[in-house]
């Protein structure tokens, strides 16, 4: 009888705490949903800005996106052949030594070509830009909103969006691309380094030909649109949080790190999407 009243008691605070659980969780899908409707909108408002303004002030824009690669590419590449180093050495060495004990050297390439180049080599490259310049990017940007930077712009005539949000767009696409490439680049070496460390009884010609083989002209089509899109991805969405609505100093962390969130959600979503698009095509 008493165990009967103790669970009447209980039972509303139960329900009020999966009620305000609830509560919570469809909060978070409205602000997260009405976040996705927001950024896609400024996504069209700079992609109609990119062409219409293509040719306009290309004095000053070039040299914005030449600054932009060399931040996030040409500054990443020291990170970039560490980070292939070490992924070479500690797996896909591993990969291709195992591979040869059990007597399935034949799937080398295979295995290389779907790990690494599909998948390894873009997501490393745009997860290590997004840390280095994605945040930095939040920060800048809200700074200058919070400063009353941005009125000033559009009190001179210049379009923030063309002047701002178009070299990250461009030039983080092309930085993500091209470290992309080098880095997969150094994880084979490398791991061919591995394997002939470990007197694997494989050749250099056999190892690149098996990955070579693999490879078809869907594969460099996919990935330069992946990783294009990635950047474009960071760029946008690091740019909505520090610019596209009012900010004030001590909620620029907090947008930097809601960007952060967004940004890697989205490059993920955009992977699975490719890797339907993958299957479609049957490779």
């Amino acid at each position: 009888m008493e165990s009967s009243v103790s669970e009447n008691a209980h039972e509303p605070v139960r329900r009020g705490l999966i009620r305000r659980y609830f509560d919570f969780i469809g909060r978070q899908t409205l602000r997260t949903a009405d976040t996705i409707k927001s950024v896609g909108a400024f996504a069209l408002i700079t992609i109609g800005v990119t062409f219409t303004k293509f040719n306009e002030s290309t004095h000053v824009i070039r040299p914005l996106i030449r600054g932009q690669i060399a931040r996030a590419g040409i500054g990443m590449l020291p990170a970039v052949m560490f980070l292939g180093g070490s992924l070479g050495l500690v797996i896909i060495g591993q990969m291709v030594s195992l591979l040869t004990k059990v007597g399935a050297q034949q799937y080398i390439g295979l295995v290389m070509d779907t790990v690494v180049f599909r998948e390894l080599g873009p997501l490393a490259a745009a997860m290590m830009v997004l840390g280095r310049v994605g945040t930095p990017t939040v920060v800048e940007l809200g700074t200058k909103r919070a400063q009353g930077e941005i009125e000033a712009l559009e009190a001179l005539g210049i379009d923030p969006v063309h002047y701002l949000v178009v070299p990250r767009v461009i030039g983080l696409g092309l930085s993500i691309f091209a470290l992309t490439i080098y880095l997969i680049l150094v994880v084979m070496l490398s791991g061919l380094l591995f394997a002939f460390l470990t007197d694997v009884q494989i050749t250099p010609g056999e190892y690149f030909g098996q990955i070579a083989a693999g490879l078809t002209y869907q594969d460099f089509v996919f990935v330069a649109l992946k990783t294009i899109l990635f950047g474009a991805i960071i760029a946008v969405v690091t740019c909505y949080h520090g610019l596209a609505q009012p900010i004030k100093l001590e909620q620029v962390p907090y947008a930097a790190t809601r960007a952060v969130s967004l940004s890697v959600g989205g490059c993920l979503l955009l992977d699975v999407f490719f890797i339907f698009l993958y299957i479609i095509v049957g490779l």
